[in-house]
Parts: structure tokens; sequence; C-alpha cells
């Protein structure tokens, strides 16, 4: 294959011309920032009995303290993508920083529930600016392929493994300290983040702005947040009650019309070139499926740990570091042997397999069983699995797209990863609450059956989580093209616009 020697030009707001270590240095910051949005998905979950206690709120409105922030977040993603790419990746990026610094010390502070969700809205609006704006400003930072491979295994193992670091920084804050400090991190994050950002990124607006597609971005923000809120509504309402099936239909209904007005908008949100693409559009699934499936994992494993073996925050917590070292290892190595070799096509299917059988393996798991023994083996399987997906599928949503795309691209990312993990954990929780109910029909309700009954919905939520990753093998092997993305067959950076 010849290769192309194409003058690169620099980015206006990028480390493109300022030297490799330039670069690593950008890729560390834009990775603390990625860190701080995503692990802020789980660190709270572990914070929420003792900021129940603290505060007085009731069973039924805890909830809101996560659904709060999934909403704000994955409803506006689309349109923080489109924000970087209209205002500028470096300005959109510091903001958001500084936004959710100023969210997180609301939290941190907040005298009452009412305070709290405000607070974790804010959270969830500055980072649906600030995740696209880092994975955009990636995306422009490393063109060369080798480079790029490395940068994107480091991400993608930092996306897929800040849920575990949220679960394992919440269980030694919250023991240790104090439920605040779970939200009060985030300014240590953010205040890193921002001073690197502030002196690496260079300022500068894009050459060729896009102009704002109102129409789309009412369309399918208000589409995102009904399908989002309508799957939290399942967790506490039944299917059947209009509350959750009303905001679901009505979701579909209004993502249905933006993709038609995307067809005909002269300025569209989302180019209908950026999710046509094959391996884009496999990429896509690949998030939202694994998305989905992960919650399998952190949700019911961590209840299992707690509940079932009597682990304590900071014990589970460190339980999922192993599967956090496996995933690290294979993010790099795939993208950086296997995909330049032999493609996405055998990389990602193969993990989606692997994933799911870890999954199966989890459904062994009872009350005698032991964390070396039991716990260790299907975790690494877990970990290789993840692993070969996150990097590999983040990698390739992003590879050739134009620099006036690269905002919206990145922000699709997140939002396939973002609703996916919403409707997972809202379908594995409705249906582990119905494996516990029916297991529990016509038995006494004693210590040892309740106990089983927990064992049954966990088990319920692993079997349908590998059925998720199944899904997504057959999806991935059929829509991923053969051979070596174009990307990396191209040794020189290609034009880069900001």
């Amino acid at each position: 294959m010849a290769r192309h020697a194409r003058q690169p030009r620099k980015s206006a707001e990028s480390g493109e011309g300022r030297g490799p270590s330039h670069r690593w240095w950008v890729l560390a910051v834009i990775g603390l920032a990625q860190l701080m949005v995503v692990l802020d998905a789980t660190i709270v979950n572990i914070a929420l009995p003792s900021a129940q206690q603290d505060l007085g709120f009731s069973d039924g409105n805890r909830q809101w303290i996560v659904t709060a922030y999934a909403l704000a977040f994955g409803s506006l993603l689309l349109l923080g993508g489109r924000i970087a790419d209209l205002v500028g990746r470096r300005v959109v990026f510091l903001t958001g920083l500084v936004g959710f610094a100023v969210a997180s010390a609301i939290g941190g502070a907040a005298p009452s529930f009412e305070v709290l969700v405000l607070a974790r809205t804010l959270q969830g609006m500055f980072g649906a600016l600030l995740a696209p704006a880092a994975l955009s400003l990636l995306t422009t930072t490393f063109t060369v392929p080798k480079e790029r491979a490395k940068a994107f295994g480091i991400y993608g193992a930092i996306a897929g493994t800040g849920g575990a670091v949220g679960l394992l920084l919440g269980g030694v804050l919250t023991e240790y300290l104090d439920w605040r400090w779970c939200l009060y991190v985030n300014l240590l994050f953010a205040l890193v983040a921002f001073v690197g950002g502030w002196r690496l990124l260079t300022a500068g607006a894009p050459t060729d702005r896009p102009k704002l597609d109102i129409p789309g971005t009412v369309l399918v923000s208000a589409g995102l947040f009904c399908i989002v809120f309508g799957f939290s509504r399942a967790e506490t309402h039944p299917w059947s009650s209009p509350d959750t099936w009303a905001f679901l239909l009505a979701g579909v209904v209004l993502v249905a019309a933006f993709v038609w007005w995307q067809t005909r908008a002269a300025h569209p949100l989302l180019p209908m070139r950026v999710v046509l693409d094959r391996d884009r559009a496999a990429s896509y699934l690949a998030m939202f499926i694994s998305g989905g499936g992960l919650f399998g994992v952190f949700l019911f494993l961590t209840y299992f740990l707690q509940k079932s073996l009597f682990y304590s925050p900071v014990s589970t917590g460190l339980a999922f570091l192993p599967m956090i070292a496996v995933m690290i290892v294979t993010s790099v190595t795939t993208t950086n042997v296997l995909v330049p070799r032999v493609g996405a096509k055998p990389i990602v299917p193969l993990g989606m397999g692997i994933a799911a059988g870890g999954m199966v393996w989890l459904t062994t798991l009872d009350l005698n069983s032991t964390y070396f023994a039991h716990v260790l083996p299907p975790l690494v399987c877990l970990g290789l699995g993840l692993g070969m997906i996150f990097a590999t599928a983040m990698n390739l949503a992003t590879a050739g797209v134009s620099a006036r795309d690269a905002g919206v691209a990145s922000a699709m990312v997140n939002t396939s990863q973002q609703v996916g993990g919403s409707i997972g954990t809202a379908l594995l929780n409705t249906l582990a609450t119905s494996a516990a109910a029916d297991y529990l029909a016509g038995r006494r309700p004693t210590p040892a059956a309740v106990a089983q009954a927990q064992l049954e919905s966990y088990s319920t939520a692993y079997w349908w989580s590998a059925g998720f990753f199944a899904v997504g093998l057959l999806l991935t092997v059929t829509l991923y093209r053969r051979g070596v993305p174009q990307s990396h067959l191209v040794d020189e950076p290609a034009p880069v616009r900001a």
C-alpha cells in the first residue's frame, strides 16, 4: 500500500506541530478530564446511603441523585459536541472543567436534597460540554496512526475503567472521610486538568464554523431526555404505566423526527455522513451495547460483594482492580498491535464474545463463593473482552472524520455509551427485581430465602448482560469491514482544521 506524504497543517486547538512530548501531556490532561466525568457516574452510588442519612430524603427520591446526572448528560451530549465544533474545543473544554468543578462544589456543600439534585443536573450539563470536547481534542491532536493507536488505547482504558475507579474512590472517601468528598474530589481533578489545558492547548477559533441546527438540537435533546427518563422511571414504575411507556414512545418519535430532519437540514447537527460509515456505525453500536452490559458488572457485582459476601466499600472497590489492570493492558495492546494488523472485524466481535462468556461465568456465584477462586476469574475475562471493545470502538468511531465534525462524532461515542448505560441499568434492575420477587413467591421470607432471592436476581442480570454482548457480537461481526482501517495505512498526519 502506497504511503501518503502530505504535510500537516497545525491545528488551532490541538497539540499538533508542538512535538510528541507535548502531545502526550495533552493526552494526560484530556484523560484526567474524561476520568472525572466517567467516574462521577458511579462514585456517588457508594455515597448514596450516607448522603440519604445526612440529608433525610426518602428511598423513592434517592434515584434522582443518579438520574439527574444521567438525564442532563445523555440528552445534551450532541449539543455539547456541536458547540465544541462551533465555538472552539479549547474554550469549551476549559468552560466544561470550570462548570463541572463549580457544580461539584455546590453538591458537596448541599444543605438539602433539592440542592444536591440541582448540583447533579449542573454536573451533567457541563459534563456534556466537557466529554465530547475532550475526545475531539484527542482526535485532532493524534493524527499519526501509531501515536493515535497508543493514545486511544489509553483513552479507551480510562473510559472503560472509570466506573470501577469511581466505586473504589467512592468507597475510600465515604469510609474514611465523608460522602461530600465524593463531590469535592472533582475540584482537584478539574484544577489539575484546567491548568494543564490552559498551558498546553493552543487558543484559536475553528476556521470553518458550522452553523447550529436549532430544530435538530431541540428534537434530539428532547428525544434523548424522554428515552433516558422513561427507562429511569421503569426502575420504580411498571412498564405498563404511562409514566414509563409514554416517555419512551415520545422519545422514539422525537429521535425518528430528528433523523428525518437531519436528511433535510442545510446545516445538520449530526450529519448523516458521520453515522452512515459502516465502521463508525458498528463502533457506536459497540459502545451502546457494552455500556449497557457493563452495568451488569459494576452494579450487581457490587451488591453481591457487599450484601452477600459482606465486603466493605473499600474492599469492593479493590476487588475490581484486576479487571481494570487487564482492561488497560488489553486496550493498549489491541489498538497498537492487533488492529493495525488485522482490523477491527475480528477484534471487537471477539471481545463481545469473551465479555458474554465472563457474564455467564458470573452466574455461577453463590453464598459460598470466594474471591480468588470464583470472582476473580470472570472479572479477568471481562477485563479482557471489554479492553478489546472500548479502545478499538472509540478509535474507529472518530477515525477519518473531518475536523468540522470531530466534536459531534466524539459526542456520539459518549451518547452511545451513556444512553446504553441508562437503558441497561433500568432493564437489568427491572428484570432482577422481578426475578427476586418470583423466587420469594409462595416462600416464607426467611433470611436464607431472601439471600437466595438476591442471588437469583444477580444471576438474571448477568444472563441478560451476556445476551446484550451476544447481540453485540452478531452486529459488529456483520457491520465492521474486513481488513485494516484506512486510517491505519497512513504514516503521516493528515491536514487538521480546528
